[in-house]
């Protein structure tokens, strides 16, 4: 099998309607194990390095009752699918009836297969490992009620939504605790020991069929946060940490597999310090939607051992469509950011095509959209000059900008560069509405006594001859239109006789 590279480029699919879309489009029952081979080649040709298949474990049959039963839910889904019927709701991916891969999917020896194919391409494969919860049906439910977090029957009745009983046993519903709780699962109990142990025995076998995990909500499981959430039901938090006693178990066995922590409130240093090989980036996005432009250059002062653990995106099921939430011309600048940054890269389907519908993680078909041909052309030529320049290999730092006494919108820009095997990058973004001006200070210290070619790769074009002694004095002057960016490339040329 392959092995992950240093920040993995990962494309998000959702199993359960991305095999749909190919059964109409091929018009066959397609599992995991019958899909075309140029579907995997065009996977392969997306520049990424692994693939995450969203939503392959079995789905619970009474978590899709309740999804049936929701008004919103259903509302959601009609209001995607003019067509809809009751049969395309699937069940939601995150209340996992067991972890068994789903028949309609193709069952283990259709996941075997994609595997294989993936890894004949040189992909690896990320699948998920949801700690929190379980559907209201999984076999735990009855075998080990003592997995749980429970309540009596008091709690049922003043709380029905919150509590739900199952034979002598009343059990929380899994949840977030600043939002209400899910409906459609049953919390687990980190703090039992007996959990923990199922907990390592699920996350070793997940290991056995793939290259990694996506950890849905893994800040849950902290000891503080989960001890605040249940306030006492939980019992006595234990003595180490759910993540870091798991991670290091897993790794025993399967020391090339990765953890990737989805992670929230300002909790992705405490997440790596506890074994995760990366974590969500969600300030990176929060800021790119903002388009604060000071915000980003604080997020991205941190060290660059740091930055290279975090797993950046501008979309994924969770968030609505990169192209409902960028203009057009603040899309690209924002995936400029994103692949040239370092850190791992989540990139979701129909991203590179300007997708526009977000699907109900509750649907099972999605209703197709035409390409934004312009935005995929756009794509494929930054990745394959991102893969061109081996920016990963490369040494990453922020730059300088300073504008003048009566000109200071170069706090709007922002501006990095990376030095890789004596070639020079430099990227400057202006995220604003207006037309910013200022002198970009890279951090090099090895310009002077050459002359330089300076070439903007996207779209390219010469920006002609600048002297060493110059940029190292005043740097280089950009002007950049509203929501613009250059990429540039530094060429040596021949040694100035000036300097």
């Amino acid at each position: 099998m392959p092995a992950w590279p240093d920040q993995p480029w990962i494309i998000e699919l959702n199993t359960w309607t991305w095999l749909s879309g190919l059964r109409s489009r091929y018009g066959d029952r397609i599992t995991l194990d019958s899909v075309p081979g140029h579907v995997w080649d065009e996977l392969s040709r997306s520049g990424a390095d692994g693939v995450w298949l969203m939503g392959v474990w079995q789905r619970s049959k009474l978590a899709r009752s309740i999804s049936l039963c929701d008004a919103a839910i259903v509302g959601e889904c009609q209001a995607l699918l003019p067509d809809f019927s009751p049969e395309d709701i699937s069940g939601s991916p995150y209340a996992i009836a067991d972890y068994f891969v789903d028949p309609h999917l193709g069952g283990s020896e259709g996941l075997a297969e994609a595997r294989r194919q993936l890894a004949s391409r040189g992909l690896c494969l990320l699948l998920d490992f949801v700690p929190n919860h379980v559907a209201p049906d999984h076999p735990w439910i009855e075998k080990h009620p003592e997995y749980f977090v429970r309540g009596d029957h008091d709690d049922q009745q003043r709380e029905p939504n919150a509590f739900f009983r199952v034979g002598e046993s009343v059990i929380a519903r899994g949840r977030d605790p600043y939002f209400p709780p899910w409906p459609d699962t049953a919390q687990l109990n980190a703090f039992d020991p007996e959990l923990r142990a199922a907990a390592l025995d699920t996350a070793s076998s997940i290991a056995g069929q793939c290259d990694g995990v996506r950890c849905d909500m893994a800040m849950l499981l902290i000891n503080p946060i989960f001890s605040q959430t249940w306030a006492g039901r939980a019992g006595m938090a234990p003595a180490t940490e759910y993540w870091r006693d798991l991670i290091a178990r897993v790794h025993q066995t399967h020391p090339g597999f990765i953890f990737v922590a989805e992670a929230y409130w300002d909790l992705e240093w405490e997440l790596l310090q506890q074994g995760f090989d990366y974590c969500y980036d969600k300030r990176l996005y929060d800021r790119l939607v903002q388009a604060n432009a000071e915000g980003l250059r604080e997020h991205l002062a941190g060290p660059v051992e740091y930055q290279r653990r975090l797993i950046r995106f501008l979309e994924n099921h969770d968030e609505p469509r990169a192209a409902t939430v960028f203009p057009p011309q603040r899309n690209r600048v924002a995936a400029v950011a994103l692949m040239t940054l370092p850190g791992a890269k989540f990139l979701h389907e129909g991203q590179f095509t300007g997708s526009k519908i977000r699907s109900s993680v509750h649907l099972g078909r999605c209703p197709e959209e035409p390409p934004d041909e312009d935005l995929r052309s756009f794509y494929q030529s930054l990745v394959e000059i991102v893969r061109t320049a081996d920016l990963r290999d490369g040494t990453w730092q922020l730059c300088q900008q300073l504008g003048w006494s009566d000109n200071q919108s170069c706090h709007h820009l922002i501006s990095w560069c990376w030095q890789v095997v004596g070639r020079k990058y430099l990227v400057v973004l202006n995220l604003s509405e207006w037309s910013c001006q200022g002198q970009i200070i890279p951090p090099w210290n090895d310009l002077s006594g050459h002359d330089w070619e300076l070439h903007n790769l996207l779209p390219w074009q010469d920006f002609g001859r600048r002297g060493g002694g110059e940029l190292s004095a005043v740097g280089i002057h950009v002007e950049l239109s509203p929501q613009a960016f250059h990429f540039l490339e530094l060429v040596p040329g021949k040694r100035s006789s000036k300097e």
